[in-house]
């Protein structure tokens, strides 16, 4: 299993925006083949980042599969221009 951490640094004042946006974007994610999980946490102290964590199968499902995907081309319209600057995705392996 691969662990996808993203921090989502959203523009401030679009947070609401952007959270309507995701939940439009979570069901293209949630139903790609690899993907087991989709987590959006949303910070305490600077309430404008979020932490995006996804579960996936193997590290090409979401590099090869997902990113590969025309839905991934809706993903990005939904979502990306409301990050500033735009995140940087490291996957985790188990130890």
């Amino acid at each position: 299993m691969i662990l996808e951490h993203a921090p989502l640094p959203v523009r401030p004042g679009m947070e609401e925006e952007f959270l309507a946006a995701f939940e439009q974007a979570r069901p293209i994610i949630a139903g790609m083949p690899g993907c087991r999980g989709v987590r959006l946490s949303r910070c305490v102290e600077k309430p404008s980042q979020f932490l995006l964590l996804v579960e996936w199968d193997s590290l090409e499902a979401h590099t090869e599969g997902f990113r590969g995907s025309a839905q991934y081309q809706e993903w990005k319209r939904l979502l990306h221009h409301f990050y500033d600057p735009f995140p940087e995705v490291l996957h985790f392996s188990d130890c």
